[in-house]
């Protein structure tokens, strides 16, 4: 069953952060896979785990400062360390010098900065036994590892309830019947009845999750694109392949183009502390967000399709992306125009140009054609966009194609057959 899901479909922007004791290790979450190290050896980095750094009013701080609605967080990733207090294991950070539960400070610094909550955990478990290998290959070991898994989804969402959703993850090795998703999703909903899940555990869910890539699902359905803000989820001491603040706007016009979400993920060290980048590069798009939030925020759709026309009513620009707001059509000059532009196969009549922000700009129109005099109102300020505000008498739309005027007999627009391209 689909819950309501409007804030969510709203929010537009979150932070994701991964935090664990691979943090420690610095090579990226997976080190305990791709290293095939013991649960004997995290058990001795786990026995000096103490994060002092780790700071929950901070990173809750961060997400507002960078224009954020809701904050997910890693509760268990698959090497089993739980960052919460449990009665199932010993294998916690309440049981270790941190003696600290995690989860229950950012759900409260969070709750403080009126940020919706995500618990992120994974159904995969690599560290106890039997473990999802184990489940796999044999009957008695799979009852084992499911009744063990079903308990621990219990024991977070009734001790942490409510939250606003429940982000499983590491859905190797089953599919919905072998992990009893129905039963699982029934279980959690019978305690905490409006939380949402995605759907990693091999059902839809309430949203889809496109991860490294920001895709509208078709058909269209809520949905949130989670990314990393450099090339790994977990803290990486040698991973210094940021992305820009420019990256991350881009990526949110994406979002707001097919009215969606982008959950960008940051990594703490291992001693919890917010890596300097991350917050230069969150801070500055936050800034960016606070002075540009209308092109962002509630914003209709401006979708695509590369190979006909049918419903859709958005096109693409080298000079940035668009977004739309009822009858006002925004251009995010990612990469500005030196000098006076054009835009063509405008279905309506400008009213009024306008940075946002900034000065009217002077235009003129003749059919669908409109030329823009900005006389540098559009140059990046310290590096970052500034926003056209195109006013029109209807709500706008651009169709063009792949020739220099629009066939008057059926047509492909851009592609005539499938094309290995992302649009």
């Amino acid at each position: 069953m689909m819950m309501k899901n409007d804030w969510f479909e709203e929010a537009r922007y979150g932070l994701f952060v991964h935090f664990g004791l691979y943090s420690k290790l610095a090579r990226g979450e997976w080190v305990m896979n791709k290293e095939e190290l013991s649960p004997d050896s995290l058990r001795q980095v786990a026995a000096d785990f103490s994060p002092h750094g780790f700071d929950a009013d901070a990173i809750a701080d961060l997400a507002v400062k960078g224009g954020m609605r809701y904050l997910v967080f890693t509760t268990m990733h698959h090497d089993g360390f739980r960052l919460y207090d449990t009665e199932l294991s010993d294998f916690c950070s309440t049981k270790t010098k941190a003696g600290r539960d995690f989860t229950a400070e950012i759900i409260a610094a969070a709750r403080k900065r009126g940020l919706k909550i995500g618990l992120y955990h994974s159904l995969n478990n690599w560290f106890d036994e039997p473990d999802s290998v184990a489940a796999v290959e044999d009957a008695g070991s799979y009852e084992i590892f499911m009744e063990r898994t079903f308990a621990r989804i219990r024991e977070l969402v009734t001790r942490y309830n409510p939250v606003d959703v429940l982000w499983y993850d590491g859905w190797w090795p089953f599919d919905a019947k072998g992990w009893r998703s129905e039963q699982m999703n029934a279980v959690v909903r019978s305690i905490q009845p409006g939380i949402l899940f995605n759907g990693r555990n091999c059902l839809p869910g309430d949203f889809a999750t496109p991860e490294q890539h920001v895709s509208t699902p078709q058909p269209w359905r809520p949905w949130e694109a989670c990314v990393t803000l450099n090339d790994n989820w977990g803290f990486h001491a040698g991973d210094a392949n940021w992305k820009s603040p420019n990256d991350i706007i881009k990526m949110l016009a994406k979002a707001s183009q097919g009215r969606g979400n982008l959950l960008l993920n940051i990594g703490p060290d291992g001693e919890g502390r917010i890596p300097l980048p991350t917050i230069r590069i969150v801070e500055a798009v936050g800034g960016w967000l606070e002075a540009h939030q209308e092109c962002i925020y509630g914003t209709d759709f401006w979708t695509l399709d590369p190979y006909v026309r049918g419903e859709h009513r958005g096109d693409w620009c080298p000079h940035g992306p668009f977004t739309v707001k009822g009858n006002i059509l925004y251009l995010i000059a990612t990469s500005p125009p030196a000098g006076n532009f054009a835009l063509s196969g405008l279905n309506c009549e400008v009213r009024e140009v306008t940075v946002v922000g900034g000065p009217d700009v002077k235009f003129r129109q003749t059919g669908a054609r409109v030329e823009f005099e900005h006389d540098g109102a559009l140059a990046l300020k310290e590096g970052l966009p500034r926003v056209l505000r195109i006013g029109c008498d209807r709500p706008p739309a651009i169709y063009k194609t792949g020739g220099m005027r629009v066939p008057k007999s059926d047509h492909p627009r851009y592609d005539p057959v499938s094309a290995d391209i992302l649009w």
